[in-house]
């Protein structure tokens, strides 16, 4: 996934370097090139032999180490490095960082780097929040230095507070979420819903869908690792949301409706993936439940239909995308929506494909247009996700 990328990973005296060695596997085990630099401190909590174990190259330390090919070490892997991440950040590197002092291998390695630079600070509480450590970060933010939030907790001190090193998990995706996408949708605002919708019958039961949210979700990480700014309206799952984009919880269809069509006229793209109730109870109240020999009879009307709200709003310029979910004459019903519902691109499933549909990883749609129809095989939702968006781009 990361073949052909270069990053640096910048490690300083902090107890938190033991978790840059999952960070580091986890980045080789998708074929990055990942080159460690460590400080002297650095060695005292984790030896460069683990790292070179790891990512098989040499871990520097030293600048003035004789033991490399002849080149000027630090500016030759500045030019090649897509990204340079330093975590943990220790208040001293970030000083350093934010005054240009480049006095070891680190520090003058990162001076040199043109290419993104995310840090991530850890220290005591009190360090943090230092109004010299604070100016110090403000200054990197003003030089385009990407500042990940520390996380709250139990330091290794034993104080509870902000400075703790994030989870690998996170500073992971904040890497694939700088270089994995070429950005071909900066600038652009995006709108998804994913999910079901849950309409009550009573305060006990519910009117609901199978509904995973899988392909919408998928939709909203692909969308935001391509650069744009993500809306993601959803129901109740079981799902981790991509953390950069903008999360918006509904349970109701009027609920999604209103959610959405308050944001339909800023946004440039809008993909209606959700699985909407089409009917809701009529009236939340027992007298509406009704038994009869054949069981329960509950009074019914239909929810507002968002795709086609939408397509009757649409301002010039929006590209609007809906899904389909069909049993039978899949195509000829779906490019009947695309035309009844004003929209530009229709995602029809056939549930009848195994591997299709909720619940699972995987899905099988067909992507039509006003002037084309493109099948895909069988593959996972993410892989689903950036053909969608591969097609919207050709689109707009």
């Amino acid at each position: 996934m990361l073949k052909g990328k270069t990053v640096v990973l910048g490690i300083t005296g902090s107890i938190a370097a033991y978790k840059m060695a999952n960070l580091a596997s986890m980045l080789a085990k998708q074929h990055c090139d990942v080159q460690v630099i460590m400080t002297q401190n650095a060695t005292q909590f984790i030896t460069p032999l683990t790292f070179e174990t790891l990512c098989n190259n040499r871990c520097m330390v030293d600048t003035f180490d004789r033991n490399f090919q002849y080149n000027v070490e630090h500016v030759a892997l500045a030019k090649r490095a897509n990204l340079v991440m330093i975590a943990p950040a220790s208040a001293n590197i970030i000083a350093k960082m934010a005054h240009g002092i480049a006095d070891d291998m680190l520090s003058t390695t990162v001076l040199a780097c043109p290419c993104k630079k995310l840090v991530a600070p850890a220290m005591n509480t009190n360090m943090l929040n230092n109004p010299i450590t604070q100016d110090n970060i403000a200054t990197l933010r003003r030089y385009g230095f990407g500042i990940i939030e520390p996380a709250v907790g139990m330091l290794a001190c034993k104080d509870v507070g902000a400075g703790k090193l994030p989870k690998e998990e996170l500073l992971y995706n904040h890497i694939l979420q700088e270089i994995l996408r070429k950005k071909d949708l900066s600038g652009k605002k995006v709108l998804i819903t994913a999910g079901p919708t849950c309409e009550a019958v009573d305060p006990v039961r519910i009117y609901t869908n199978r509904s995973t949210g899988k392909m919408g979700y998928a939709l909203a990480k692909e969308c935001s690792l391509r650069g744009a700014d993500v809306t993601l309206v959803t129901g109740k799952t079981a799902l981790e949301p991509w953390p950069f984009v903008k999360v918006i919880p509904i349970e109701t269809a009027q609920q999604m409706f209103d959610e959405v069509t308050s944001r339909a006229s800023e946004m440039d793209i809008i993909i209606k993936s959700a699985a909407v109730a089409d009917y809701r109870p009529k009236t939340v109240a027992d007298e509406k439940i009704k038994k009869s020999d054949t069981g329960f009879c509950i009074e019914m009307e239909r929810t507002q239909d968002i795709l086609k709200y939408l397509g009757e709003h649409k301002p010039n310029g929006q590209f609007l995308c809906g899904f389909s979910m069909e049993t039978e004459n899949m195509l000829e019903n779906s490019r009947k929506k695309l035309e009844k519902k004003n929209a530009d691109m229709i995602v029809a499933n056939n549930l009848k494909v195994a591997g299709a549909g909720f619940a699972g990883d995987t899905n099988v749609v067909t992507i039509i247009t006003k002037d084309a129809t493109k099948e895909l095989e069988l593959m996972s939702k993410e892989e689903v996700a950036h053909h969608i968006i591969n097609e919207i781009v050709s689109q707009i």
